[in-house]
């Protein structure tokens, strides 16, 4: 099946096909932050995955070009199908050829063709829903293998990370009170805009712990809140949300080494900062944990083993034991949202009946017939008053 092409404007001589600036970015999630709706998204990232797909869909670029296999066969990944349902054309495994385009370049989709003015840079396959349907088949084989790296990854952390999962060792003391309270995890993941809409009615009465693991800070901000407590290596959240006055702790390597905190300190900020294996999203729920959390929510995180899977890093296995560890606090977003009903306080249930009451006594007092409700009204409450007052004495 034909993959329909958007067809634009072009200059005389450049030919058919999808015509923009080329965009060129090894690094999806760094591309989609300068990408402009038209451009020509030019990457480099095997099995591509479906937070960063939404990222690009969400600018609408003119095509994608990835010189790598957007589906390796390794496993069922979920980001080519989600570009092919947006109608965005995906020109794959275009080859090493097409990363050496300069950011800028005016390049031309022709089919499975890549061109830049009169020179032929590459040629890859144009991905559509049948061709995806069918290598998606052919990677769903591949789940046992990837099962079997997944569990020995999950030894080799255990092994590593004993002391910290088992007894909390390592973890550094913050500032920021999280004893007995609700914390908000909040990563820049699967459907983190419609959970953070969705537990607005929560956020508004629990009052939560907001923390943001990295670009997740600048989630928080985007839904008008503000994050206390920021975790992560900061390759990923902006200096407005650094400088928002959440405390700062930046996610380290296991031999000290933190790449992200010369970009803190070089704000003003002095940051905590917390050594560990695995994910920023881990650190967070390790610390939240460590710190006496009642509860923790997720928003954004990887819940089903195809996500996991998915987010494409051995690393992974320290999220399934991170759960595992932090236990029966863990809530999911969708969960939280779907059994939480927003409680009315017995005060405000007193305001609105004395607001409805004068406001009936308004509407009353302002006509004829309501003036003599009101006489015969309060003519009764004078008997009623006085048998009472009689009884009484």
């Amino acid at each position: 099946m034909a993959l329909p092409i958007r067809r634009r404007p072009r200059a005389s001589g450049t030919g058919p096909g999808v015509v923009g600036p080329a965009r060129v970015d090894r690094r999806t999630k760094t591309l989609t932050k300068r990408l402009q709706p038209g451009d020509v998204a030019v990457i480099d990232h095997a099995d591509l995955d479906k937070v960063s797909a939404d990222a690009l869909v969400t600018v609408r670029p003119a095509a994608v070009v990835n010189a790598s296999a957007s589906i390796s066969g390794r496993y069922p990944n979920l980001g080519p199908q989600i570009l092919i349902d947006a109608g965005i054309p995906v020109l794959d495994d275009a080859g090493p050829e097409a990363m050496t385009l300069i950011d800028g370049d005016p390049v031309r989709l022709d089919g499975p063709e890549l061109w830049s003015g009169e020179r032929h840079v590459a040629t890859g396959t144009l991905l559509d829903a049948e061709t995806v349907r069918a290598q998606m088949h052919d990677a769903r084989a591949g789940l046992a293998v990837q099962i079997e790296a997944f569990a020995t990854n999950t030894m080799e952390f255990i092994r590593k990370e004993r002391d910290l999962l088992l007894d909390g060792v390592g973890v550094p003391p913050i500032t920021t009170d999280l004893d007995g309270r609700h914390c908000l995890i909040v990563v820049r993941g699967y459907h983190y805009r419609e959970d953070l809409e969705a537990l607005r009615p929560y956020i508004r009465e629990y009052r939560p712990v907001l923390v943001g693991v990295d670009g997740g800070a600048d989630a928080i901000l985007e839904a008008g809140h503000r994050p206390d407590l920021i975790v992560g290596d900061m390759d990923s959240v902006s200096d407005r949300a650094l400088r928002c006055g959440a405390e700062i702790v930046v996610h380290a390597y296991r031999d000290g080494r933190a790449p992200g905190l010369a970009r803190v300190e070089a704000l003003g900020i002095t940051p905590v900062v917390f050594p560990a294996a695995g994910t920023s999203e881990d650190v967070a729920m390790l610390l939240a944990d460590d710190s006496g959390a009642e509860l923790i929510v997720a928003v954004g995180t990887h819940v089903t083993l195809v996500e996991f899977l998915d987010k494409g890093r051995d690393g992974q296995a320290s999220t399934f034991l991170t759960r595992l560890r932090v236990g029966g606090k863990l809530v999911d977003a969708k969960g939280v949202s779907q059994l939480y009903r927003a409680r009315i306080p017995g005060r405000l249930l007193v305001t609105m009946l004395l607001v409805g009451m004068l406001a009936l006594f308004a509407a009353l007092a302002s006509t004829p017939a309501g003036q003599v409700w009101l006489q015969v009204f309060a003519a009764r409450w004078d008997d009623v008053w006085t048998a009472i007052t009689g009884i009484v004495t």
